[in-house]
């Protein structure tokens, strides 16, 4: 009979190691290596393996085209539903993963307690008692029917028995990294623990059709803790960004096998729960001032077009290095700007501390917002403010020219629904009369600050 051993596996990364080290030489996370018992397979074993599969019988295409179409579960959120490619899939894993106190566990709920009214949902936390979920119903003033049902438990091999029997159209595990097997000895959150309870439970998942929603924890980088194999494992993985003590909450799509990555669904807190803005460029613009340093950039959420205030400080610095300070905005690519900036126009900041701030909470990765943050900064700068009228977007190059943006006509249309007279953007995109183009970002600068 093949002895067992033991292998040491990495919780950060899952490099497998023969001996115990202090710091993984994979990643280079200190007192990481988590001891695993392994059952020694012999030769026989796998030549008898070899030959005990069966013979797989497949369908044609025009079989599966034929099918009925599988009807999705709705949240019962438009914008949600929109983001998932038109509700949860029967058999479909959705891994939702975002901050500690962002709201998970309440947009969740609110889900719950809304699908509840047409199908059975089973809402299992190993995290909080039953009595805890309760509480939370209750505060968020939810009306749940008698097909909710509550349950806590950390075992994975239960919650897929429960799957299994086939009694609930919709499963949410909170969370995934509370769960553990009872055959492997680590704790839970490990590498090994995530990846064999995840399999579990997706495979019941699959079998009987059943919607299941899994939380994911984060690592304070921001990427979803646990082995990558995780988010290749799910069928979507919803992604929930967002300031926790105000703001908006963005709900995007970074996978999503049903559906398209490019929508967003952008909530707001309140003392009932998560609600939709349903007009967020008004309420970013609401209280807005139009002083030097103050842009409104024409962006895109995905694919829904959102206006969203610039601010920009411009201060002599009072120590050797001046600092930049950027919240919502990419620190290099404000690096890079103000050395477009110094370079290609004749402010000079490399004696200023320079503060970026994206109004609302957001955080943006749009190439477009380039010419708005250039603008802000040289509008703080030298003291001059942009017309109340315009709108600004476009991507700046190394050279100082202003390139294309994607989706301008629906940035254009949104600018034009909230009442703004032109926008400075492109000259490629200066075929619509509201649009008026700018080659450089000198040209700008010269031309509409005022």
């Amino acid at each position: 009979m093949a002895k067992s051993r033991s292998q040491y596996v990495c919780g950060q990364c899952g490099y497998v190691s023969s001996k115990w080290a202090g710091r993984c030489e994979e990643c280079g996370e200190w007192n990481s290596f988590v001891e695993q018992v392994v059952e020694a397979s012999g030769a026989s074993a796998v030549a008898k393996s070899a030959h005990a599969g069966k013979e797989l019988k497949g369908s044609g295409v025009g079989e599966t085209t034929k099918e009925k179409r599988l009807p999705r579960l709705h949240t019962g959120i438009d914008d949600l539903d929109v983001v998932l490619g038109g509700g949860f899939l029967p058999g479909g894993v959705v891994l939702l993963a975002g901050q500690p106190g962002i709201g998970k566990s309440t947009l969740l709920t609110q889900i719950a307690a809304t699908t509840s009214s047409k199908s059975a949902v089973l809402y299992v936390s190993g995290e909080e008692s039953i009595g805890q979920i309760s509480e939370r119903t209750k505060r968020l003033h939810t009306t749940p029917s008698d097909t909710l049902q509550l349950a806590s438990s950390n075992s994975a091999e239960d919650i897929a028995a429960t799957i299994r029997s086939g009694k609930h159209s919709m499963v949410i595990v909170d969370s995934i990294q509370t769960l553990s097997l009872s055959e492997i000895s680590s704790a839970p959150g490990t590498v090994s623990q995530i990846t064999n309870s995840s399999n579990v439970i997706i495979r019941a998942a699959k079998a009987t059709g059943t919607a299941v929603i899994l939380v994911g924890h984060v690592t304070k980088e921001g990427s979803i803790a646990g082995p990558k194999v995780l988010e290749h494992l799910v069928d979507v993985v919803l992604s929930f960004e967002g300031d926790r003590y105000g703001g908006f909450r963005i709900v995007r799509a970074q996978k999503n096998r049903y559906g398209s990555t490019t929508e967003a669904a952008i909530f707001e807190m309140s003392d009932e729960g998560l609600k939709i803005v349903d007009n967020p460029s008004a309420s970013l613009l609401a209280e807005r001032q139009n002083l030097d340093g103050s842009i409104v950039l024409a962006t895109l959420e995905g694919a829904r077009p959102l206006l969203v205030e610039i601010q920009a400080l411009v201060n002599p610095t009072s120590f050797g290095y001046p600092k930049r300070t950027a919240s919502g905005f990419d620190l290099n690519r404000l690096n890079l700007l103000i050395a477009v900036l110094e370079k290609r126009t004749k402010l000079k900041l490399s004696d200023s501390d320079i503060f970026i701030n994206v109004v609302g909470g957001l955080k943006l990765s749009d190439p477009a917002a380039d010419l708005a943050v250039a603008m802000a900064i040289a509008s703080a700068s030298a003291g001059k403010k942009l017309s109340d009228e315009a709108v600004v977007f476009g991507e700046v190059g190394l050279g100082g020219e202003i390139r294309s943006a994607t989706g301008w006509h629906h940035r254009v249309k949104e600018a034009k629904k909230l009442g703004f007279t032109y926008a400075i953007a492109p000259k490629t995109h200066a075929s619509d009369p509201f649009v008026r183009g700018v080659t450089d970002m000198r040209q700008a600068l010269i031309d509409y600050l005022q």
